[in-house]
């Protein structure tokens, strides 16, 4: 899948790229973390899909994909809400449902905590939250080192059957990275080190998901080895009007390994909730 180019706006210092496609209820779709991703590799085969119903908007976020920022801004979940929300008020979205991948389910909490107003309904895929020990798979992201090798190891370890990682993909992420190669935005979300026991990953705290009160879908894959499928458990029994489906013999990348019941699940959510 080559990466598609597609808009600019800027707004606040940051030159966000991103695509906007059908029309209907907004459906802005975050992506994920991890060397040379963008809002195009992680959304691009369900875009057209998703937009024959809805208005779709993917947007690379600062640090990512063909975003531009001022090189010294620090890069934290802050900085991120602040430019999502700030994006889509320049774009006159309106309210939106937020469908985030892995760090971009994070942000779609941070933001509805910031601007409940702004946000209809969540669906959240490999999301962090909670506490939980680092994995392996998100510590080899952060210390990658970019090579045409060290990229196709580290996507080998998203998928359950690493069949889908193809060689344009790992060329293709392997590229990006190389814009990228100060590698601040994932440093930025790694956990800090510790003199004492495992690195933790520290995502939204249960006492702060249980005042999130909009309907949220969780999609997780049981073999995910990045984000444990214990998290989305967790998640689950935390945010009040949320439902779980765990998909079987799937990774991390849920939209890329199970891209039909993907769309389907995601319609039927958003038909049923009025959307």
């Amino acid at each position: 899948m080559t990466i598609q180019q597609g808009n600019f706006l800027e707004n606040n210092g940051i030159r966000t790229h991103y695509h906007d496609e059908g029309s209907g209820i907004p459906l802005v779709l975050l992506h994920g973390s991890g060397p040379g991703v963008s809002a195009w590799e992680n959304w691009g085969n369900v875009i057209p899909h998703l937009a024959e119903n809805y208005r779709v908007i993917a947007a690379d976020m600062a640090g990512f994909g063909l975003t531009d920022c001022e090189p010294d801004l620090t890069l934290n979940m802050k900085v991120w809400v602040s430019q999502l929300l700030g994006f889509l008020e320049a774009l006159n979205v309106g309210p939106s449902v937020l469908v985030g991948n892995s760090f971009g389910g994070a942000l779609s909490l941070a933001a509805t905590l910031r601007q409940p107003e702004a946000v209809l309904g969540l669906v959240l895929m490999g999301t962090p939250a909670g506490q939980f020990e680092q994995t392996s798979a998100l510590s080899e992201g952060a210390a990658f080192e970019p090579s045409l090798e060290g990229m196709r190891a580290i996507l080998e370890r998203f998928p359950y059957d690493t069949s889908i990682v193809t060689e344009s993909m790992v060329r293709e992420r392997y590229e990006m990275s190389l814009r990228h190669s100060g590698r601040t935005a994932l440093r930025a979300l790694m956990p800090q080190s510790s003199e004492e026991g495992p690195r933790l990953v520290r995502g939204m705290p249960a006492e702060k998901l249980a005042t999130i009160d909009k309907p949220a879908l969780l999609l997780h894959g049981r073999e995910d080895s990045v984000i444990p499928m214990e998290v989305a458990v967790g998640a689950a029994r935390n945010l009040p009007k949320s439902e779980l489906h765990i998909f079987g013999e799937c990774g991390h990348w849920v939209q890329l390994e199970r891209p039909k019941a993907f769309v389907g699940l995601i319609s039927e959510f958003l038909s049923r909730h009025g959307f």
